[in-house]
């Protein structure tokens, strides 16, 4: 935002852009309404990150546009819950966007961030919960961090699990992403001294009420220092332990 503002003065300085047009550029600052979308600009100066595209529900030609605009001002574009049309339809403004079909997530990713000190751990008790967990990993690596991932270690299997303290307790913040009865969170929270974000999903056979059973599991956990996101909110965790980790130790 702020080298947007430098370059509308320079414009004008150099008698590129009139006073009045300024005036009016500078009115859409604030949000740019397309009509169907009113796109935040304010949003990388009040959270230190642009908005995100979040594209289910969105037609391909509404995501087009919303992408093309974003691209005239930002260096690096995120759009979550992404099909491949969607992708398709960024490709035509955005060549370069890259996309993560498991984690169904577009990436543009033109100026890489500079990385923060600690690192983001990203677990999963499943294969079946890798789309969730993979999503809270991309968008915590678009926004600046260092992220490793460890999957397939539930508790089906504690002994997976425990073959990775090390890398557990070396994790700055620790994104846990479980279906079924969601109890890995409480386990890894009962391991580590550091930040747990639990990510239920909604993998599970009946009882799991589509990952209702998880999320009431993660939110009685008794281990202390878990904090848990919404069923499958991949993207809210990966944000959420991005922040958390910009004041690494």
């Amino acid at each position: 935002m702020q080298e947007q503002i430098k370059k509308l003065l320079q414009a004008i300085q150099q008698g590129k852009v009139t006073v009045e047009e300024g005036m009016e550029q500078l009115k859409e600052l604030p949000f740019k309404d397309l009509g169907f979308a009113k796109v935040d600009n304010h949003r990388a100066l009040r959270q230190n990150h642009p908005e995100v595209i979040f594209c289910q529900g969105k037609t391909p030609q509404q995501i087009k546009e919303i992408v093309g605009y974003l691209a005239k001002n930002s260096n690096n574009i995120l759009a979550s819950r992404a099909s491949l049309e969607a992708y398709e339809a960024i490709k035509e403004v955005c060549p370069e966007a890259e996309y993560h079909a498991l984690a169904r997530m577009v990436v543009v990713n033109r100026k890489p961030l500079q990385l923060n000190k600690g690192t983001i751990l990203v677990v999963s008790a499943g294969t079946a919960d890798l789309p969730v967990a993979e999503e809270a990993a991309i968008t915590a690596e678009i926004m600046g961090n260092r992220v490793e991932r460890l999957y397939d270690v539930g508790v089906a299997g504690l002994h997976r699990l425990l073959a990775h303290l090390d890398k557990l307790r070396k994790a700055n913040v620790l994104v846990v992403v479980a279906g079924m009865e969601g109890a890995l969170a409480s386990v890894v929270g009962g391991l580590v001294s550091r930040p747990v974000i639990a990510v239920p999903t909604s993998v599970g056979y009946g009882a799991n009420f589509h990952g209702l059973s998880a999320l009431l599991c993660m939110l009685n956990s008794c281990a202390a220092g878990v904090g848990v996101v919404n069923i499958d909110n991949g993207f809210g965790a990966g944000r959420l332990a991005a922040i958390i980790n910009e004041d690494a130790r």
